[in-house]
């Protein structure tokens, strides 16, 4: 799971925090691969219900040590910023949950080709050749990662895009609204999104049950479930490893420029699939392998050339 951070950095030292970003996508890269285990059991509001719960103490440690304050300064920016980003972890889980991890991570690495778009079309700002050339290598790398069929066009393709479109919101939001804040407090308000967004998924299908699949197919569908002994481990580890990430990538960007630093976020698009290939035997084909260079490409030339 991608986590946006615009921090000023205090000390320069390229190779530790090419080193600290490495280190903090091989976490992401190992947690998100835990979500298709939760799905098995419990749903998607459920767990954005109990990572909260889990994480807000952590959260507060955080800022204990001196990482960032919890209270934001602006409460409506961050609020928007932090339900764009709920909407869009909510996408980018279901895709876990439903199709290969090296296909949801495609499509939530679009936010890159969106935040172009986006403020290319809407916010007037102007790009070259090479950001335009950028732009259509990722979304070739995405075609190839998730292989549409166009004569049986599978919608469920779509999940991690929409994930992608509003992480590149949530970036925008960050990035024009909330200068200044603490990631701590961007964070916080993240997780307290979720939980709203849980209480309110589970109240909706407390009121109006859905048909619930059996398995991970039921993971959007699914009400509360009790007990959950033998997934709250699960749970917290998504919990720790969040907070976790968070913290290295804090420090990534601390101690280095952040057009050089973001460009180490794209190995989790290595370190992911190859966690689910050697654990889960998820198989990535020749042509997806080549999808997923070119969206490393594309995304390390849009970070570099944005500087």
């Amino acid at each position: 799971m991608k986590h946006m951070v615009f921090s000023a950095p205090v000390a320069n030292s390229p190779t530790v925090a090419a080193n600290v970003m490495l280190a903090a996508m091989a976490v992401i890269g190992v947690i998100d691969n835990v979500v298709p285990l939760l799905a098995e059991v419990v749903g998607l509001w459920q767990f954005y219900l109990m990572r909260t719960v889990l994480s807000i103490p952590l959260i507060y440690g955080l800022a204990a040590i001196g990482l960032g304050q919890v209270a934001p300064r602006n409460w409506g920016a961050v609020a928007l910023r932090s339900f764009l980003v709920a909407v869009s972890m909510m996408f980018y889980f279901s895709a876990l949950a439903l199709m290969p991890y090296a296909e949801a991570l495609a499509g939530l690495f679009t936010s890159p080709i969106f935040i172009v778009l986006i403020s290319v079309l809407f916010l007037g700002m102007r790009i070259g050749k090479v950001r335009v050339l950028a732009v259509l290598l990722g979304f070739a790398g995405v075609l190839f990662v998730l292989q549409p069929n166009v004569m049986n066009f599978d919608w469920l393709i779509l999940l991690p895009v929409a994930g992608g479109f509003f992480y590149a919101l949530g970036a925008i939001a960050t990035r024009s609204l909330c200068d200044g804040e603490s990631t701590v407090s961007m964070l916080f308000g993240m997780l307290i999104a979720q939980a709203v967004m849980g209480l309110v998924g589970l109240g909706m299908l407390e009121l109006w049950p859905l048909p619930v699949a059996e398995g991970a197919d039921g993971f959007v569908t699914r009400g509360w479930v009790w007990p959950v002994w033998e997934i709250t481990h699960w749970v917290l580890v998504q919990a720790v490893g969040s907070v976790l990430g968070v913290y290295l990538i804090i420090k990534a960007y601390q101690l280095g420029e952040a057009s050089f630093v973001a460009v180490f976020e794209y190995s989790v698009m290595i370190v992911g699939p190859a966690f689910a290939w050697i654990v889960f035997g998820q198989e990535i084909g020749l042509w997806q392998m080549f999808g997923i260079a070119l969206i490393i490409l594309a995304g390390a030339t849009i970070a570099v050339r944005s500087r």
